[in-house]
């Protein structure tokens, strides 16, 4: 049999990876032609190493504002669509064209030009999720700069740490942000705090004013200026600045990555590969093609997933895009997603297994998506992406089948991987044209098969391995550490913003520059599906068998009862480390225990029995982005083991809802408190 379209692809990128990406390259403009794909070379660091190193497109100079929005515009197309903005908590909406687009982004980077920004300079951009903010983001790259998102509502300190940094020439940020049915969260206190707190000092700080919650003064001696009042007065005298190119190899923008010690880690994406690596994405993977088509990707422009493909990936491919500021429970139910859906005629809808498990839990019957998919307003829906957390066989399963008998013909749910550093999908099932390489087809060929807990198979570029501890790669069907082969794929990193050292530490060092340590365990299977299981500091070390929190989590998930699930390892004495679960289940049977490990010797074996349970409505810890706070629960259950209650636990800045720690850790010291806790104690 012949081999599906998708390995072809995928295999002629990692063994001729130049030719492969000099052909994605000419779906783009460039204003210098680059004469070659990939350049390999050795960097050499302070401390003595060195290592292999990549760049891709290395004579080539792109302005990815151009190619996002002005190339459109030239094309006809100015008239289509780009951003629509929704909320829901606010009670706004907006449709912003193309043409309008490029009006408002080359007016404000005549702005920003004029307040010092220039070419290579940084700015933050602190703002909650609005037009502006896609507009002040393009205008910031317009001018060459480079931007650094953080999620607005993040602390003083942690901004400020972001601050310090990044050394920025000037902050976007805005009065206010609304968080679902908490209201309005001023910003100003964040902003002045995390200043006044940052021995760097910002030239200027431009606030959108919102009606919901106004900044109160502007303190125009350091610096703060209205952004409205600024962009009226350009309009005036016809102000505005055209797109600066810059080199392939130079920065588009920092994302820092939510680690839960130390400092944040400075992701430097580069402007020639990231916007080659995004173009084939979203109209590879993906399937949007370009005008009339529809993303709505509901996330946060403070996470990769809003930069790449709420802003950038939508408009490379010229298709429009949804930005959602609300929650998928709460703004006002949980039937907001479907209600956007049917409303803008979405084709992709892009979200986290943590966003449809809320969904779940409050419509555990689907109601609100059936009642608009029997009418026909899910019609236009080819697909639905998960990402950002394990998605369990039972969600992808029960979600798939309803896309199937509401959305488009042969429309499905497809569950991917990747991450920050990654900077697009690493895997996933890709909608690939009917018309051989014409990635302007809106018709598809008959995909993958969809396997329900896996990640789908490897992107174009991406070359993942499952190697043991010493690097040796291991068999098919065998758990082990998920790495990649070098050179990572062109939307990728090369390294961290000023700190090669720590780039070699954290990425390659481990396996001695052979391989990419993604901090991910999983395996790869017979049919060259890839299963993501845990982040590898999540595998549990049971008598010697590598047990990942993922394989436990989805056994116990098929108790249809259970809504959520977190398990942790709790260290022993006789098997090392014991598994233990946080649950969300309605009504518990007083044989709990002993029902979950029925499930995991069934799907697992014996040796993956937990040692207790603590079942209680809000008690798993998320990060803003969706993922599972389970060091916070880990901390959480071995102080509760020696009965240190109230000893402090490292929390991070991310962490959704603070309350939600403190509900786990009385329910901690309740169990622990208990016969079942005192039991336990005494095995362990």
């Amino acid at each position: 049999m012949a081999p599906h379209p998708q390995d072809e692809a995928y295999e002629l990128s990692v063994s001729d990876p130049s030719k492969f990406w000099a052909t994605q390259a000419k779906q783009l403009t460039w204003h210098t032609t680059p004469t070659t794909a990939f350049r390999k070379s050795t960097r050499k660091l302070d401390s003595g190493v060195s290592h292999s190193s990549w760049s891709w497109f290395p004579d080539g100079e792109i302005s990815t504002t151009y190619n996002c929005i002005d190339r459109h515009v030239e094309a006809g197309d100015g008239d289509t669509t780009a951003i629509i903005w929704d909320s829901p908590v606010s009670g706004s909406k907006q449709k912003i064209s193309y043409s309008e687009l490029l009006e408002e982004v080359a007016t404000l980077a005549g702005v920003l030009r004029e307040q010092g920004v220039k070419k290579g300079d940084t700015v933050i951009v602190y703002m909650p999720m609005i037009p502006a903010t896609l507009i002040g983001i393009l205008a910031v790259a317009r001018l060459g700069a480079i931007h650094a998102v953080v999620f607005g509502g993040f602390s003083a300190s942690s901004l400020a740490q972001r601050i310090e940094a990044s050394q920025p020439t000037a902050i976007l940020t805005a009065s206010c942000g609304i968080e679902g049915a908490k209201g309005p969260i001023p910003y100003q206190p964040m902003v002045r705090g995390a200043l006044e707190q940052s021995p760097h000092k910002v030239a200027k700080t431009i606030i959108w004013q919102r009606d919901q919650s106004k900044w109160s003064d502007f303190r125009k001696d350091d610096g703060e200026r209205d952004w409205q009042t600024l962009v009226d007065d350009a309009r005036k005298r016809g102000l505005k600045a055209d797109n600066v190119p810059v080199k392939s190899s130079d920065g588009l923008y920092i994302i820092y990555t939510s680690g839960t010690t130390g400092l944040p880690k400075g992701v430097l994406r580069e402007a020639g590969g990231h916007a080659v690596g995004l173009n084939l994405s979203i109209r590879y993977l993906f399937g949007v093609r370009g005008p009339g088509d529809v993303i709505f990707t509901a996330s946060d422009v403070g996470w990769v997933v809003g930069h790449s493909f709420i802003l950038y990936a939508p408009l490379l491919a010229g298709a429009t895009t949804v930005l959602f500021e609300g929650k998928p429970i709460g703004t006002p139910d949980a039937g907001t997603f479907w209600r956007i859906l049917e409303e803008y005629k979405v084709n992709c809808f892009f979200t986290a297994p943590t966003a449809l498990r809320a969904v779940r839990k409050e419509d555990p019957e689907n109601k609100f998506f059936k009642s608009r998919g029997e009418k026909g307003g899910l019609r236009h829906l080819r697909s639905l992406f998960l990402a950002g957390e394990r998605s369990e066989p039972s969600i992808v399963t029960m979600y798939n089948e309803l896309v199937k008998q509401y959305g488009a013909p042969n429309a499905q749910v497809i569950d991917h991987w990747w991450s920050s550093e990654s900077g697009s999908p690493m895997t996933g099932i890709a909608l690939l044209p009917k018309t051989a390489h014409n990635l302007d087809d809106h018709e598809f060929i008959e995909p993958l098969k969809i396997k329900p807990g896996s990640a789908g198979k490897p992107m174009p570029g991406f070359d993942v391995r499952i190697v043991d501890d010493e690097g040796k790669p291991l068999e098919q069907g065998t758990m082990g550490n998920i790495v990649l082969g070098i050179p990572f794929a062109p939307s990728g990193f090369t390294t961290l913003w000023k700190d090669d050292e720590r780039f070699w530490k954290s990425y390659l060092k481990r396996f001695n520059g052979e391989w990419m340590d993604t901090g991910d365990a999983g395996m790869i299977d017979e049919e060259g599906y890839v299963h993501v299981m845990s982040r590898s500091d999540d595998v549990i070390n049971v008598a010697a068998h590598r047990l990942s929190t993922g394989a436990i989590e989805q056994a116990i998930g098929s108790n249809s009862q259970v809504t959520e699930v977190a398990v942790v390892p709790l260290p022993g004495q006789m098997k090392g480390h014991v598994p233990f679960a946080f649950l969300t289940i309605p009504d518990p049977p007083s044989d709990l225990l002993k029902d979950l490990n029925g499930r995991l010797r069934h799907h697992i074996g014996p040796i993956a029995s937990l040692g207790g349970v603590i079942s209680a409505p809000g008690i798993i810890p998320k990060t803003r982005s969706g993922k599972t706070l389970r060091r916070v629960l880990k901390e959480l259950v071995e102080n509760g083991l020696e009965g240190k209650y109230d000893k402090e636990v490292n929390v991070p800045a991310t962490v959704e809802d603070p309350a939600v720690v403190d509900k786990a850790r009385a329910a901690v010291k309740e169990y622990f408190s208990s016969g079942a806790g005192k039991e336990i104690k005494a095995k362990l």
